[in-house]
């Protein structure tokens, strides 16, 4: 709760820092004041956690941050707690028009990419690394998350938190591998080989979802990263790469082999989400390359009928004579959360107290509430965690850099591009060097 009156000097403190907020360069993130630099007590101004998100108050992020607000409530009473949610259909839209009023709230999710590149290069939003850094929290995150992030801004700086982090790659079934002889694959030469191995024998080796797109899409980014190196999508919207270069040819002609050998199944294209994640869970299918989002559904035993602990993991396996390493591996952050640089200014110190507060213990409190991997190091991990999520925090562990999906740096219509053409490649109705060619020329519309 707010104080019902102010003295005269706190105010004036007050409209100083308004003012000064106003006047500093865009690009110069506000240091942290420490309450050397302050004439007043932090208890005097108030600090409202207006926090902007879609997600319900009752989960993920806004339960966990709101459930360490109000226990930092109990000793500083001039914090208020104000939760508001908005469909993330109409986000975008949302923020930018409360950025374009200047009236962003304290919290606020948004896309990572070029969204919050443009909003941070307006100087509404805080640059969080120098703020963790002062306020002596900067090694909570996850070096990867952070690497992550701030390419996703064009190296600017870091803008956004990884309140939830998931890592990319190869799920598969231990007991098919283990009855068939058939070793982890560390090259694409040798996935190919278990692949084809498999479906000799009458197994799917993959299940995949066409219908969705962009499960397909993840499997040539797998390989591209791997030939050219974790930051390969920047450095084609960025100019240095075509899409039309050789890797990116290989990597097309093999997704389509793979489909055209029956890799994927009959009518990979007409396949959803939810079915294809069910052929891997009933044991009809061997590997199934997904996001560690899945660990919801693969700790649920009604849909896992295969067994938490008959499911390994293994990276996107490396491409001889390629750069990428295996401690490069695809992640994302989700949907991000943003703060406002002009709410941070009005108490720099009120608010980095309270973020320092909560910050240092959300990784510990998202995993042990609702195990929930994020993107926050985590003291101790809790006893009832499964051991696959286990695996999954230690291989973010491994996390040396960070690689976005094929189309993180895409605008609306490259996106579509990649997408909907993708599906007439696995059929054999575009041919690799089609398909990229068609990438490139919606790539070179999109680059000023």
């Amino acid at each position: 709760m707010m104080p019902g009156k102010l003295v005269v000097p706190s105010l004036l403190v007050l409209i100083c820092c308004v003012i000064i907020s106003c006047s500093a360069p865009a690009a110069q993130p506000q240091p942290v004041v420490t309450p050397a630099q302050s004439t007043t007590t932090e208890s005097q101004l108030p600090v409202v956690i207006h926090y902007l998100t879609v997600q319900q108050e009752t989960e993920g992020w806004p339960l966990i941050i709101g459930t360490l607000t109000r226990e930092y409530q109990a000793n500083h009473p001039n914090v208020e707690w104000k939760y508001e949610n908005y469909p993330q259909t109409d986000l975008v839209q949302r923020i930018q028009l409360l950025a374009g009023s200047d009236s962003l709230p304290f919290m606020f999710n948004y896309e990572s990419g070029a969204p919050l590149r443009d909003l941070a290069a307006s100087g509404k939003v805080l640059e969080l690394e120098q703020t963790f850094k002062e306020l002596g929290i900067y090694d909570r995150l996850n070096p990867g998350a952070v690497s992550l992030l701030k390419n996703l801004v064009g190296g600017s700086g870091l803008y956004a938190l990884p309140l939830e982090l998931n890592i990319e790659g190869f799920w598969y079934n231990k007991q098919i591998f283990a009855e068939h002889n058939l070793a982890v694959p560390t090259t694409w030469d040798e996935l190919l080989a278990v692949a084809d191995k498999l479906h000799q024998a009458g197994i799917q080796p993959f299940a995949v979802s066409g219908l969705q797109k962009w499960p397909l899409t993840r499997l040539i980014n797998g390989y591209v990263m791997r030939v050219y190196g974790y930051d390969v999508m920047s450095r084609v919207v960025n100019g240095e790469l075509k899409v039309t270069d050789a890797g990116f040819i290989a990597a097309a002609q093999i997704v389509q082999d793979m489909a055209m050998k029956g890799y994927f199944g009959q009518g990979v294209n007409t396949l959803d989400y939810a079915p294809a994640q069910d052929l891997f869970l009933q044991g009809r299918a061997a590997m199934y390359y997904m996001g560690s989002w899945a660990l919801r559904d693969f700790n649920n035993p009604e849909l896992n009928k295969i067994g938490i602990d008959n499911i390994g993991f293994f990276n996107i396996p490396l491409v001889e004579g390629g750069v990428g390493t295996l401690n490069d591996y695809s992640i994302n952050a989700g949907l991000t959360t943003s703060f406002s640089q002009k709410e941070f200014s009005r108490n720099p110190q009120g608010y980095g107290e309270w973020m320092k507060a909560v910050f240092s213990a959300y990784g510990d409190r998202a995993m042990s509430e609702l195990g929930m991997i994020t993107g926050f190091t985590v003291s101790q991990i809790p006893d009832n965690v499964s051991p696959l999520t286990r695996l999954t925090v230690a291989e973010i562990d491994n996390v040396k850099n960070g690689a976005p999906w094929f189309e993180a740096y895409f605008n609306a219509r490259t996106q579509a591009v990649a997408t909907d053409n993708v599906q007439l490649l696995v059929t054999g109705d575009m041919s690799p060097e089609e398909y990229m060619a068609e990438l490139q020329k919606a790539i070179d519309e999109q680059l000023p």
